[in-house]
């Protein structure tokens, strides 16, 4: 007797593969997708073909979020050391054969110039939940130091090249890592409270500490003049500060409701330097207003929250580890850039993740996307 089977629909093989998603996370996403995409069309309006470039990023972005989503989070450990160590190496090899722009030492060329930094934003945070992950059970304070150096190897050369916003970006990934492994509170509050002191005699003495002849011996010149014109930016209203006072203009005249879209003055008369990068946000409030702000937050703080909340039903301690590094790392994303642009902390270059145009950034957003897409479909999939 023959038996017909009937052979299965292409939407019956390709189900697998959408199983799992979280859709409030994927949502959310894609909601944050349309906002950037919306403001890049008015902040680039006048800039060539940055809209079309920033859609075609974003497909990238969302190819390489679709692919690591179904990496299961065991193959990801696997790669934690070959990847943290080969973004150490390319480091090492940009420190040395390097391409040099603007006195920072930041490309190397491969083929394609690529830039090594990048690669830690996610190798980092990686490695030191795989660290943690294999000594669970018997962690001990020279295992938090291990994991500390760790973390400081790629911070130190990111730092040396130099490029302080990237290092933030590594340095603050790596900390939440340690922080959610269990770092007590008495390791933590005295560097915060060392920091607030620092901070406090930074205000109370800048006159005397921004004087020209004056060397700050742990940072860079062009990183004490970011900071002393975040304390003055008037004192170069046309050069060093120009960045700082025009965001601060543009936010300002956006008021409660802003100007409409494609309706920013600050923005089309381009008084906003680098408006579909660091600045992005400027245009955005400058013509959406406050509650359009409120609207972008709102979105960053549900991104956050989802992420934490997959990190808290993650089934091994490196999904956790590595998922609460993630989603917090959006906070960093957001505080920081938001924070410059509105000139409460120095322009350091981060940019806004889905607001601003970038490539690269684009591509590490989608990794991140996508490493919390598999964290969350291996616990779905696992309860099926």
């Amino acid at each position: 007797m023959n038996v017909a089977f009937a052979k299965p629909s292409w939407w019956q093989r390709l189900a697998p593969v959408f199983q799992g998603f979280d859709l409030p996370f994927v949502g959310i996403v894609v909601f944050m997708c349309l906002l950037g995409m919306v403001n890049m069309y008015s902040v680039g309006f006048d800039h060539g073909t940055r809209f079309i470039e920033h859609g075609r990023n974003m497909l990238l972005g969302a190819v390489i979020l679709f692919v690591v989503a179904q990496v299961p989070p065991q193959r990801l450990m696997a790669l934690a050391v070959p990847l943290y160590t080969l973004g150490v190496v390319l480091l090492v090899a940009t420190a040395l054969f390097g391409i040099t722009k603007k006195g920072a030492t930041r490309w190397l060329n491969v083929g394609i110039v690529i830039q090594p930094s990048e690669i830690l934003k996610i190798a980092t945070p990686l490695m030191l939940a795989w660290w943690f992950q294999r000594r669970e059970g018997q962690l001990r304070s020279l295992d938090y130091a291990a994991a500390g150096a760790l973390l400081l190897l790629p911070v130190g050369l990111v730092l040396k090249q130099p490029d302080l916003g990237t290092s933030l970006l590594v340095l603050s990934g790596g900390l939440y890592v340690i922080f959610f492994a269990g770092l007590s509170w008495r390791l933590i509050l005295p560097v915060l409270l060392a920091g607030v002191i620092g901070i406090s005699l930074i205000v109370g003495y800048q006159d005397t500490l921004c004087e020209p002849e004056r060397d700050w011996v742990v940072l860079h010149g062009y990183q004490k003049q970011r900071v002393c014109t975040l304390l003055n930016p008037t004192a170069d209203p046309l050069g060093k500060g120009f960045h700082i006072i025009q965001g601060m203009i543009a936010i300002g005249s956006g008021g409660i409701t802003g100007k409409g879209f494609m309706q920013g003055t600050q923005t089309h008369l381009e008084f906003i330097p680098e408006r579909t990068t660091d600045f992005a946000f400027a245009g955005y409030a400058e013509e959406h207003g406050l509650i359009g702000c409120l609207v972008l937050m709102a979105g960053f703080v549900a991104l956050i929250f989802r992420g934490l909340y997959i990190a808290s039903q993650a089934p091994t301690l490196f999904s956790r580890l590595l998922a609460g590094s993630l989603a917090l790392s959006f906070f960093t994303y957001a505080f920081v850039n938001l924070g410059m642009v509105s000139g409460i902390l120095p322009v350091v270059g981060v940019p806004l993740p889905f607001v601003s145009y970038g490539g690269t950034a684009m591509v590490t957003l989608g990794l991140a996307l996508g490493l919390l897409l598999s964290i969350s479909r291996s616990r779905g999939l696992m309860q099926r």
